[in-house]
């Protein structure tokens, strides 16, 4: 692993288990002698190498394995083979309200999440600074997150994750989440990130995202990279699936 490899990702294989068709009783498993469940392949043996502030765009029609990549280059998922070493800290971003206490206020997940990422230590005005860029109102931020619209929680979850500083940016399908004057806000900030030097991943069904944030990036088809190359030729090749 080189100085300026942030992320190395080697034959990484994962798989899940999921119901057997056809077995729906003690039955069917004694008359058709099958087991219950099967084995399904979702990763097949991914390799990619990401450079210290690249930004790295990850195509793919649905079931392609793209945030289950991410999930595993995040350290959700354990890899049934191969082997993830991520040098730096990252801030996920990987679905809507994830990370959340949904019992919290909006507040209180403020706290435990910036004392979770050590923010609080280092940045004295973290929470201002979050309640200031979600443009959630006091009142709001004293609510339990449960009682908060999608967009809300998304305003919330963003907010407190561009507050980390961290090394790299996981973003999983979410920018289209919220209003589009924040979705633009979330956009400005992303791009400053990236100016700064932060490591970027950005997971999309939408050639027109990647090509705004991303420098690079692959395509995945059926659990395995087919593509990988500049933002734009990958979003051409993503076009022609289609």
């Amino acid at each position: 692993m080189s100085a300026n490899t942030i992320i190395k990702v080697d034959n990484v294989h994962v798989s899940f288990w999921q119901n057997n068709v056809g077995v729906y009783s003690l039955k069917d498993l004694i008359t058709q002698r099958k087991s219950p469940f099967k084995s399904k392949t979702i990763l097949n043996n991914i390799s990619v190498h990401i450079e210290r502030g690249e930004s790295m765009g990850i195509l793919g029609r649905n079931g392609s394995g793209k945030s289950t990549l991410l999930r595993t280059i995040a350290g959700i998922i354990k890899p049934d083979k191969g082997s993830v070493v991520v040098n730096g800290t990252f801030a996920p971003i990987l679905a809507i309200g994830a990370g959340l206490e949904q019992e919290l206020t909006g507040y209180e997940n403020i706290a435990m999440l910036l004392a979770l990422y050590g923010t609080e230590r280092k940045n004295s005005n973290a929470i201002e600074n979050i309640r200031d860029f979600s443009e959630l109102s006091d009142e709001v931020l004293r609510m339990p997150v449960k009682q908060y619209s999608s967009g809300m929680t998304a305003r919330l979850a963003f907010s407190i994750s561009l507050a980390n500083n961290a090394d790299i940016l996981i973003i999983d399908e979410v920018l289209a989440v919220g209003d589009q004057g924040f979705q633009a806000k979330c956009m400005d900030k992303i791009h400053q990130i990236k100016k700064q030097g932060t490591t970027i991943l950005f997971v999309s069904h939408f050639p027109e995202g990647v090509l705004a944030i991303c420098d690079n990036a692959i395509l995945m088809e059926a659990g395995q990279i087919t593509h990988r190359g500049t933002a734009k030729d990958i979003c051409e090749n993503y076009k022609q699936l289609f």
